[in-house]
């Protein structure tokens, strides 16, 4: 997997990423420290990125149960460290999977086989975060 960050110092502090498969991501940061306010934070892509996976995985998974899922939401709330690194600390997932005669139980067992074999993401950041996940299973 490859990656190429550039700086556009025209804006401040802004970024331009792009992916190995050749999709470009632009990041910012705050005025406060020197950005723009014009894209997201490169921590608020990387919880992004984590929720990404994560709901993935759930998804592949029910679908591969043969469950009729038709909806994947991931809230995330995060909270970093007070100093440098600030790497996060906690971090928490709630899912709403929507589906038609979803049963419970398979929501969690897919949530659960994401966090602890299959989300590259979420397993990275737990190294240095607590993560928790919660889960709701609404009729579609």
């Amino acid at each position: 997997m490859e990656c190429s960050v550039n700086w556009t110092p025209a804006l401040g502090m802004a970024f331009v990423a792009e992916t190995g498969s050749g999709h470009v991501l632009t990041m910012g940061g705050a005025a406060d420290g020197g950005g723009r306010d014009l894209a997201p934070r490169p921590m608020e892509t990387v919880l992004a990125g984590a929720g990404g996976c994560t709901a993935y995985d759930v998804v592949l998974i029910l679908q591969r149960g043969r469950h009729d899922v038709r909806g994947c939401q991931v809230r995330l709330s995060a909270e970093r460290a007070e100093t440098e690194p600030r790497v996060f600390t906690r971090i928490h997932m709630h899912y709403v999977v929507s589906g038609r005669d979803l049963p419970p139980a398979a929501v969690e067992r897919a949530i659960a086989l994401s966090h602890e074999r299959y989300c590259s993401a979420s397993i990275m950041l737990g190294k240095t975060a607590a993560i928790s996940t919660s889960h709701e299973v609404v009729a579609a």
